[in-house]
């Protein structure tokens, strides 16, 4: 185990007399509204109307926000129950799950474009690269509320990889005198590299229509899967078993046969770009 002693970075990016601007909400924002820009980019450049993606986010963010913090409480509530009722909507202390605010998100998308008459699945894969971008700069949220890190490393995992990060990441992964697995930074990398490749596969390649949305769901669930593996803050569905971990299985299988089965029936008959399977 590797010994440390450093001062943590200041949680709070500007106070505004009692006002507090912490740069976990700052950062939350920052991903949502790139992954906004890029999406919108994309909508027009399908000669969609930008209204829609932008339409799909100012409903999807409250739900997603709503959906996460429910999704963490309920299987964090004993840490809520003897405490103050406001703590239970204090996300600006973090305590949200991605998989609550996925549920969320996606469901608002889908009554949202069925209200309007648009495809569900062409939004989702216009929305996947912006979603996964957002999550990779999301977790430098979870890194300046020093959360969502792995357990202790060893003193050779530190010689031979941590001491070559910048400083200020050592330094705030130094928690009561011992330094923690950053496993907001391996999220955040796989996650950039999913957005690059989601990127490839939408332009490069093609692919039928829901595809994106469904390969994009397959990469982050299988390196949250390792990831969770090394936290210390999991959620638990019984004994042993953590929640991410369980979901994420869950969803590998769910998208592998939803793109088998869109396939053969028919209902993937569409390129991304709209035009008919040849």
């Amino acid at each position: 185990m590797q010994t440390c002693e450093a001062q943590p970075l200041d949680p709070v990016f500007l106070q505004l007399g009692p006002l507090s601007i912490y740069w976990y909400g700052l950062i939350i924002a920052t991903g949502a509204f790139l992954g906004l820009w890029i999406a919108t980019r994309e909508t027009e450049r399908l000669g969609l109307k930008k209204d829609y993606m932008v339409d799909i986010v100012v409903f999807a963010i409250p739900a997603a926000i709503l959906c996460a913090r429910l999704y963490y409480v309920i299987f964090e509530w004993e840490r809520y129950a003897g405490g103050p009722f406001w703590k239970v909507f204090a996300v600006w202390e973090g305590g949200i799950a991605i998989h609550g605010a996925l549920i969320g998100s996606v469901l608002t998308a889908y009554i949202y474009t069925k209200v309007k008459g648009i495809s569900f699945w062409m939004m989702a894969d216009i929305a996947a690269p912006s979603i996964i971008l957002g999550q990779a700069i999301g977790r430098w949220g979870n890194f300046m509320n020093q959360e969502a890190h792995g357990g202790p490393v060893s003193q050779a995992f530190y010689e031979n990889f941590m001491q070559y990060l910048p400083a200020f990441i050592n330094q705030q992964m130094c928690i009561d005198g011992t330094v923690y697995h950053p496993t907001f930074l391996y999220e955040s990398v796989w996650n950039i590299i999913g957005f690059a490749l989601l990127l490839v596969l939408r332009h490069r390649f093609n692919p039928r229509r829901g595809e994106v949305f469904l390969s994009y769901v397959i990469w982050y669930s299988v390196g949250r899967f390792f990831v969770e593996g090394l936290r210390t803050d999991s959620l638990y569905l019984f004994a042993d078993i953590r929640m991410a971990q369980f979901i994420s299985i869950v969803l590998v299988i769910a998208c592998a046969v939803l793109i088998y089965y869109r396939r053969k029936s028919g209902m993937a008959d569409k390129y991304y770009n709209g035009k008919k399977v040849k």
